[in-house]
């Protein structure tokens, strides 16, 4: 039952991780969200759940620059280690 529990808290981190990850790429698609509406009050708070998990990840792999664009190898690497685990339990 505890290996369920923490399963699904995996799961819902996951969740929260693809929020994220929409919410980033609604920004460089359709540019930044105007002061105080749903879009800017939600980036902020799922980028305050996730940044304290992404942050020390992101301090020994920095983001990989390609162009005039970079991949958050942090969001990668926290995303399969999260599947990684959820599919060991």
């Amino acid at each position: 039952m505890i290996l369920g529990l923490v399963s699904f808290a995996l799961l819902l981190v996951q969740l929260v991780l693809v929020a994220r990850l929409v919410l980033e790429w609604s920004v460089v698609l359709a540019g930044p969200a105007a002061p105080g509406s749903f879009r800017s009050k939600a980036f902020d708070v799922i980028f305050r759940v996730t940044e304290p998990i992404l942050a020390p990840v992101r301090k020994v792999l920095p983001p990989l620059r390609a162009g005039g664009f970079s991949i958050d190898l942090a969001f990668v690497v926290v995303f399969l280690a999260i599947s990684i685990i959820r599919s060991i339990i």
